[in-house]
């Protein structure tokens, strides 16, 4: 379930409450405890809750800055079941047999989706780039002993249905919420100007004349 942010006075959503994920990964606990870090960083300028109007702005910048996190667990997460769900799909198979084989080989090929999955790595990119990896290393499988038509046919079918799993649930998250976040304005909030600073610049501005 793709988020919607929905500011409301008095509430706020976090983790799978607010972005439901699928359990396949646990990855739902991973992204609330990013949602707690990330909130008290952003609201930590304000010194009144209970202004609503301006704590509903700052919440813009929250559910802007929390897209990289929540949106590579949560892309990771159904792409990943997608792959593993039953399928007699032939190159499907081959997908998934080709994940097990990629995360085998260890070093980054091990440590890059482990990262990516537990949110130390929140970086959509890496996600792109590693599920293709994943698809470019099953077609090199089919490949490795001889180019056969039925390889070659498997292969085409295995990185067609590679996209076809992934670019739909990114188009769903957002491609520029969740691959270029800074190119939205929410992005950038500059901490409130406060009422007694406004005092001390009027009481400067009226000695100075």
């Amino acid at each position: 379930m793709p988020a919607t942010p929905v500011p409301t006075p008095d509430a706020i959503l976090l983790g799978d409450a607010f972005n439901m994920r699928h359990p396949l990964t646990g990855g739902g606990m991973t992204v609330a405890l990013s949602d707690i870090v990330l909130l008290r960083d952003v609201l930590r300028p304000l010194t009144d809750l209970n202004d609503a109007p301006t704590l509903c702005e700052y919440l813009e910048s929250f559910y802007t800055l929390r897209k990289p996190v929540s949106s590579t667990i949560n892309t990771l997460t159904g792409a990943l079941y997608k792959v593993f769900c039953a399928s007699p799909d032939p190159a499907r198979q081959e997908i998934r047999e080709a994940c097990f084989d990629y995360l085998s080989l260890g070093g980054i090929c091990s440590y890059g989706p482990m990262s990516l999955l537990s949110g130390l790595n929140p970086r959509p990119v890496h996600l792109f780039l590693h599920f293709f990896a994943v698809a470019v290393f099953g077609v090199g499988r089919l490949m490795i002993t001889f180019p056969t038509p039925k390889g070659i046919w498997l292969g085409t079918r295995l990185i067609l249905g590679a996209s076809g799993i992934i670019f739909p649930i990114i188009k769903g998250k957002g491609v520029r919420q969740m691959f270029f976040p800074a190119t939205i304005p929410a992005y950038y909030k500059a901490p409130p100007l406060q009422m007694k600073n406004q005092e001390q610049a009027d009481e400067f501005q009226s000695y100075s004349f």
